[in-house]
């Protein structure tokens, strides 16, 4: 049934936006860790690739947010673009990340949501819809300001 929903979202659908469900990422054919579970959890999903400067600069911002608030319900998934497997695991094997990352190897995923730019991650509040989107990274500000919108998310019960 997930693959279906999968297939279906994957048609003509326009750009995943704030108040938009995520789609899920069981059925989106992830290579590399599985998805941890985001029933009743916060999640950051972000979207990456190897040969983006501030993908590297974000990646130790979200270890920080995951050890920080992993306890309070956030989940960290990096899920790379990268056409070559090996791009993908050596970025992995540099970085070393505390969260789950996954390989969208066929960029099955990226198509669906549509990501405008590397990186950009995705808010996702307790019910599975989509709250904040950060296209780009820029350490100071955005770490500042997502940690505050993870907060708000995060205050918020888990039924909506």
């Amino acid at each position: 049934m997930a693959a279906l929903v999968f297939a279906c979202a994957s048609t003509g659908r326009a750009q995943i936006k704030v108040g938009d469900v995520f789609p899920p990422l069981a059925a989106a054919g992830l290579a590399g860790e599985a998805p941890p579970a985001l029933a009743g959890k916060v999640a950051l999903i972000d979207f990456w690739a190897s040969w983006c400067a501030p993908c590297k600069a974000s990646f130790p911002v979200y270890s920080r947010l995951q050890t920080d608030l992993a306890s309070s319900g956030l989940v960290v998934i990096a899920i790379s673009i990268d056409e070559r497997p090996a791009d993908y695991a050596a970025f992995v094997q540099k970085m070393r990340p505390t969260f789950a990352v996954a390989h969208d190897v066929k960029q099955a995923l990226v198509k669906v949501v549509q990501v405008p730019a590397m990186p950009t991650c995705y808010l996702v509040d307790r019910s599975g819809h989509v709250r904040f989107v950060h296209a780009g990274f820029h350490s100071g500000t955005t770490e500042a300001l997502i940690r505050r919108e993870i907060g708000t998310l995060l205050a918020e019960p888990a039924s909506l």
